[in-house]
């Protein structure tokens, strides 16, 4: 375990940078933050993974998790243990605690695009065609996915829905899907649907254009989204395959996509953030101001923050859309993006993990005198169903007139 790493440290200045830690040797692509958010992990193109201090008062540098041969693409940690997959075709377990790596899952062929961690189970994507199960305590493969025609990037794990068997409201024919099901997103314009059973391919949604480039669920896991590089945004019911509905209000790729409730939140190539009502589909708010390619988003409380490609990380206040903050600091595109308690860590093309104080920013309702909305308007958006089930209505009023 190392000490401070900061290769240039900082106090508080206009641009609230607390500290910049230069360990990493290139850009920083991706984060993980343990549960109870004491460490936090960065992945990087030197094939490397650090793991940080993310409560003391200075953030220090712990440990480094060296092995892969590539750049890593994606990472989460479970307990203690750190999973990282990377472009040299691996997917490695690491304990966290004394830094080793516990085994290697080979198997693919081409890049690992995406992991996600349920229970005794690990799940990959690939570039080579293929979603793999893992055994969590083993690394064995379980079981391949075969189906999709070009590569695979995001993928989402769904347990058994026991609830409608009960209800029974289900035909005889979509039984299947009240057990563990994958969904996979692919650049051959589809998504699609996998017994995890038996790895049968369930349903495959087709209406995209582009390739699929990410996905969510509603809070239910009945409702699949699924954004696009053609611009769109498409609305699916998981168990049936129908397509619900589309947002085409982008202009330019979908880079991913976050739900809040009743609330989804797209980023997008066109430079822009925008808010979607789930029930209605109608966008009610975008966050404008961004001069490239927004790359990643994070919520707290009544805040949206988001990292850019124009290197600057900015703070939004969710309800009106207006700018509270931009931070300054960074050369190169910002890829990551993470808030631990007062404090927003950012991770950069150029390399670097930067620290920011946000506490001012985290007291009282701010009042736009522009914006003209009350105080008692600017609760955390997800704990406000009262505002979104008004607001659904009168969409829905709206449209049915």
């Amino acid at each position: 375990m190392g000490s401070a790493a900061s290769k240039r440290r900082t106090g508080r200045n206009q641009n609230w940078l607390l500290q910049t830690l230069e360990n990493h040797e290139s850009g920083i692509n991706c984060m993980a933050l343990s549960s109870d958010g004491s460490v936090l992990a960065t992945g990087s193109d030197d094939n490397t993974i650090r793991l940080w201090s993310a409560k003391t008062e200075s953030v220090e540098y712990l440990n480094v998790l060296a092995g892969h041969a590539d750049y890593i693409t994606q990472i989460i940690i479970y307990e203690n243990y750190l999973i990282s997959a990377s472009a040299d075709q691996t997917i490695r377990k690491w304990d966290m605690l004394n830094g080793q790596c516990m085994f290697i899952c080979t198997g693919h062929t081409s890049l690992v695009n995406r992991i996600a961690h349920t229970g005794n189970f690990l799940f990959s994507s690939s570039y080579d065609r293929t979603a793999r199960c893992w055994d969590f305590l083993t690394g064995n493969c379980i079981r391949i996915f075969r189906g999709h025609h070009h590569g695979i990037l995001p993928l989402l794990f769904i347990p058994a829905n026991h609830d409608a068997e009960e209800e029974n409201t289900f035909e005889e024919e979509m039984h299947i899907y009240t057990k563990d099901i994958l969904i996979t997103g692919s650049q051959d314009t589809t998504a699609k649907t996998w017994s995890f059973k038996t790895g049968e391919c369930l349903k495959t949604f087709e209406g995209h254009i582009g390739a699929v480039l990410c996905m969510a669920t509603d809070v239910h896991g009945k409702i699949l989204f699924t954004g696009s590089g053609d611009n769109t945004i498409r609305v699916w019911d998981i168990y049936r395959g129908n397509e619900l509905r589309i947002y085409d209000q982008h202009t330019a790729a979908i880079i991913n996509i976050l739900v809040a409730n009743k609330l989804l939140y797209s980023i997008s190539a066109d430079h822009t953030v925008r808010c979607w009502i789930i029930d209605v589909g109608d966008c009610i708010r975008i966050y404008k101001g961004h001069h490239h390619s927004v790359s990643c988003i994070q919520l707290e409380n009544d805040l949206v923050f988001t990292g850019c490609g124009d290197a600057i990380v900015r703070c939004f206040e969710a309800r009106s859309g207006v700018i509270k903050r931009n931070f300054k600091s960074h050369a190169l595109a910002i890829n990551c993006i993470q808030i631990v308690d007062d404090r927003l860590f950012s991770g950069s093309v150029d390399g670097s993990l930067k620290v920011w104080d946000i506490s001012d920013l985290k007291t009282p309702p701010y009042q736009d005198p522009k914006s003209k909305i009350l105080n008692n308007d600017r609760n955390k958006i997800e704990n406000r169903p009262d505002i979104d089930d008004r607001e659904c209505q009168e969409r829905r009023a709206q449209n049915m007139v």
